[in-house]
């Protein structure tokens, strides 16, 4: 009896723990803390062109970090937001998804969602690297091939029109994405 009192209390305890760590979820790097400026990067946008995080000066805009059409919860999200796309870009902001993906299924995505988000690559994942996105094997092993193993962890930025974080969710979980009408509430913020 002693023994499975025992049990039952350490599974108590390590389940307590394993709750614990995965609700607190993974810290926002340093760089991306709210008040601080965005880093300067580099990424290419649809076009194959280079564009710099410095030009979102003079308006606000929405980052969002992406892994990939082949993870349904970003799918989700990128169409949860084409509904609200007209009421981000009406109070004159920016909404821009930055992925890793290959320029060729970004462009599919665009098309697809009938809505002209900007869409920046960084497919050798240095804008990962640099702001502490990476998220190491997140690819399934079946996707590979085409994406590799490593991505981007799910990020959403705010930013105003100096370039200030305003917003940052850096998702605890895979599946968890910020609710559209709360980017909306930290853009009209800027204001």
């Amino acid at each position: 009896m002693k023994i499975l009192i025992i049990g039952v209390v350490v599974a108590a305890v390590a389940a307590a723990a394993w709750w614990f760590l995965q609700s607190r979820g993974r810290p926002v790097p340093e760089a991306l803390r709210r008040g601080k400026p965005l880093p300067d990067f580099s990424a290419f946008d649809e076009e194959g062109n280079p564009v710099r995080s410095t030009e979102l000066h003079g308006a606000p805009a929405v980052l969002l970090f992406v892994r990939g059409n082949w993870c349904p919860f970003c799918s989700s999200q990128v169409k949860n937001l084409t509904g609200h796309y007209k009421d981000i870009v009406d109070l004159g902001a920016r909404l821009i998804l930055v992925t890793p993906k290959p320029l060729e299924t970004t462009r599919r995505v665009a098309e697809f969602f009938e809505v002209e988000f900007d869409f920046w690559l960084d497919d050798s994942l240095a804008v990962a690297k640099q702001l502490e996105l990476l998220q190491p094997e997140g690819v399934p092993k079946s996707y590979y091939k085409e994406y590799g193993p490593d991505t981007v962890w799910p990020t959403a930025v705010v930013v105003d029109r100096n370039g200030t974080i305003v917003y940052v969710n850096l998702s605890k979980f895979i599946a968890d994405r910020p609710d559209p009408k709360v980017l909306l509430e930290a853009i009209r913020g800027t204001l």
